[in-house]
């Protein structure tokens, strides 16, 4: 016959309980990650092949697979080494930690079907234009002010307002 759980054996049974019930969800509040970073976060992606998992393990599908290294993603949430990354479209999905780098790059307004954005010389809505930038143009963030980025890519560098990008967050400061 089975002896009565005491109040004492309850409590313990409870708590291990509410400690485990979470333990194959993905973490996914600020300051509750695997890794202790920031989730959300912009990282970049480190290869040229990177396979997008529908879930946290290799035994998931590939969903897509990016094939440009330096396209920046945003983490979403974290499950032991996989991160559920979010693409410029909108698009989640799964990729394992080691594909990612936490290089910050940006894309130029890849939500715009047309027109161009301008590069200034200054951090300034009044400074000069020294370039035109065509949207989906990458580029590496060097610094951003909460209002102006400044980026360097393949034949540029300047300053590109900060809502004209994906990659950084809206009033975010990188030194």
């Amino acid at each position: 016959m089975a002896r009565p759980l005491g109040l004492r054996s309850l409590a313990i049974l409870a708590l291990a309980f509410a400690v485990t019930a979470g333990a194959d969800k993905p973490a996914e509040a600020a300051g509750n990650s695997v890794t202790g970073l920031p989730v959300p976060r912009f990282v970049s992606l480190k290869a040229d092949k990177v396979n997008v998992r529908n879930g946290p393990n290799r035994n998931h599908d590939v969903a897509w697979i990016f094939s440009r290294a330096g396209l920046p993603v945003e983490v979403t949430a974290e499950f032991e080494t996989w991160r559920r990354i979010r693409d410029s479209d909108g698009s989640e999905g799964w990729v394992y930690h080691s594909l990612l780098s936490s290089r910050r790059t940006a894309l130029i307004a890849p939500w715009k079907k047309e027109g161009t954005v301008p590069l200034r010389d200054e951090p300034a809505e009044t400074a000069e234009v020294v370039a035109q930038l065509e949207p989906g143009v990458l580029g590496t963030v060097r610094e951003c002010n909460g209002k102006f980025c400044y980026l360097e890519g393949k034949g540029f560098e300047g300053y590109v307002a900060q809502p004209e990008l994906f990659g950084v967050y809206p009033d975010e400061k990188i030194e």
